[in-house]
Parts: structure tokens; C-alpha cells; sequence
């Protein structure tokens, strides 16, 4: 019989990530204690241009592990040309890198 003796106890993999991914720079706010708040991001767009996207409202950061990476997810709002755009700012933590992920 087991039941739940902390063999298996290590944090479920969140898969893979899903929608179109976009590499981004991203200014950031790290504090003290380690947390982090995206400030500004570059994203370059389908005609090679860069944009700086400033306007950034957080609603939510969870800790996931994507294909094993541990990372930061931010459930964000973006508004580009006054047009909010609901997207997912995610913070690779062991490659330091950024991704912007939205659903068309």
C-alpha cells in the first residue's frame, strides 16, 4: 500500500508552452527578496521593426517548469497602439532569458 509517502514528491512539469512566442528584451525590477516585475519590454514585429511596449499590468506571476526549466510566468496586459492586448510574459530563470507569448 502507498499512500503519498513523498517518493514522488518533486513539482509536476507544466509541459510545454502553447501560442505564439516572441523572444524579448525586458526591463525589470528585481527586489531584495528576489522578486521580479517586468517594466518595459523590445519586441521586434513581423516587418523587423523594434517596439517598446511600456505600458505592462500585471495581474498575476506563478512559478512553473516548462519541459523541466524552471521559469516565471506573468499574466499581463499590454497596450500597444491603445489597443490592450491580453499576453503571457515569461521568465526563463536558469537562461536569464525572455519571452512574450500571446494567442492571436
Amino acid at each position: 500500500m502507498a499512500f503519498g509517502i513523498g517518493i514522488n514528491a518533486q513539482k509536476a512539469d507544466d509541459g510545454v508552452v502553447r501560442g505564439i512566442q516572441r523572444e524579448v528584451a525586458c526591463e525589470c525590477w528585481f527586489t531584495s527578496s528576489g522578486k521580479v516585475t517586468p517594466l518595459m519590454i523590445k519586441v521586434q514585429d513581423e516587418d523587423g521593426e523594434i517596439r517598446v511596449i511600456r505600458q505592462i499590468v500585471v495581474h498575476s506571476r506563478e512559478k512553473k517548469m516548462y519541459a523541466g526549466i524552471p521559469s516565471i510566468e506573468f499574466n499581463c496586459t499590454l497596450t500597444i497602439l491603445e489597443q490592450a492586448i491580453p499576453a503571457k510574459l515569461i521568465y526563463y530563470q536558469t537562461e536569464s532569458r525572455w519571452v512574450l507569448n500571446y494567442t492571436p
